[in-house]
Parts: structure tokens; C-alpha cells; sequence
């Protein structure tokens, strides 16, 4: 997709790479792959693609103990998600709200 220019289409591959990343229990590589997916899909204005990323990226960091970073992420994924009344949003709420429960207080 990078060859032929198709930035929005690398988004998406960038993000499957990392989900598969993932699911082999190589989180530090997803995350990587999920920050690059992000920026791609800023870069092209896929907010709906952003908000997904979000939410995988906050997934990450929630599987990694990093709590406070996931709040972050999953926050950001909540509000893109209500920007567009996403199918995904009670389901990305509870799971910040979740989160949000486990975290030190900041």
C-alpha cells in the first residue's frame, strides 16, 4: 500500500499488523505498529480508523500495566467515538470506565 501511495489502506494494514502482533503476545511490537497506524490515519483525517487505533492502543498499554497511558488512549477513542455515534461506544465506555477503576489517581 506504501508503494502505490494508498495512505489510508496503510492505516488499516499498519492496524491488522499490530492486532496480529498482539494476539502472539508481542505487545511491544503492536504498540509500536498501533502509534504508527495512528499517525497514518490522522494524517489521511480517519477518525473513524483513529478511534479504533484508540481503543487498540488502550488495549496495549491495559495488558502491559500501563494504566495511566491506557486511560489516555481509551479516553481519546471515547470522544472520536461520540463525535460520530460509533457502534462502539457503550462498549469503549465501560472498558475506560474499567480501566479508569484500576488506575493510581493522577
Amino acid at each position: 500500500r506504501r508503494e502505490v501511495g494508498d495512505r489510508g489502506g496503510e492505516g488499516v494494514t499498519l492496524n491488522n499488523i499490530a492486532l496480529v502482533y498482539s494476539a502472539l503476545g508481542r505487545k511491544e511490537e503492536a504498540l509500536r505498529r498501533y502509534e504508527e497506524a495512528l499517525l497514518v490515519r490522522r494524517e489521511v483525517g480517519d477518525a473513524w480508523g483513529e478511534a479504533v487505533t484508540q481503543f487498540n492502543i488502550g488495549s496495549v498499554l491495559y495488558a502491559l500495566g500501563q494504566l495511566s497511558e491506557a486511560v489516555r488512549a481509551l479516553e481519546a477513542c471515547v470522544a472520536l467515538d461520540e463525535q460520530f455515534s460509533h457502534p462502539d461506544l457503550e462498549s469503549d465506555r465501560a472498558f475506560l470506565k474499567q480501566v479508569l477503576a484500576e488506575a493510581p489517581p493522577s
